[in-house]
């Protein structure tokens, strides 16, 4: 299964936005606003709501954290090949039955961590499970190959180890 899948949208390149990085910005801020502000994507029935905080120029921490990389909220560095992808974490979450998409639960500060995998694109989908709803954590490419092999194991080990619902 090495297509991807025909729901996957374009991804939002910088050059197609006159390589002017406010233009840029703006344009990936109004697909976040559309997939996360303005409508709520739904996992397994439950909607999600929105980590705002802190609001960075005025823009929401998970959507830094779907464009950037690093620990300190303040010194978040863009991540053009995250920012290109802007448009796939709703998609991906409104698609977990999808063949293309693996995805499993685990546990990271004592929270529940759902991580939604498009395998084939190498790109993750995290959401916080806060007993009630989700929130929308982090979405990223993965570019290593022991970080594939630490996914693989994770979803083995939670499928293999889930109680079966009676």
């Amino acid at each position: 299964m090495s297509e991807s899948p025909d729901w996957l949208p374009p991804l939002v390149l910088f050059n197609d936005h006159g390589g002017d990085w406010d233009r840029y910005l703006d344009a990936l801020y109004a697909w976040f606003k559309q997939d996360f502000v303005y409508t709520k994507p739904v996992f397994q029935g439950k909607r999600l709501g929105l980590k705002r905080h802190p609001m960075t120029h005025g823009k929401e921490a998970t959507f830094w954290h779907m464009i950037s990389e690093g620990i300190d909220e303040e010194e978040r560095i863009p991540d053009m090949r995250r920012c290109e992808r802007i448009r796939w974490p709703k998609q991906v979450i409104e698609h977990e039955t999808d063949p293309h998409v693996k995805w499993w639960v685990s546990v990271k500060r004592n929270e529940d961590r759902i991580h939604i995998w498009l395998e084939n694109e190498d790109y993750v989908v995290v959401l916080a499970d806060r007993r009630g709803f989700l929130l929308p954590w982090t979405a990223f490419l993965v570019n290593r190959e022991h970080t594939r092999r630490k996914l693989a194991r994770e979803y083995e080990a939670y499928w293999k180890n889930r109680p079966s619902k009676s």
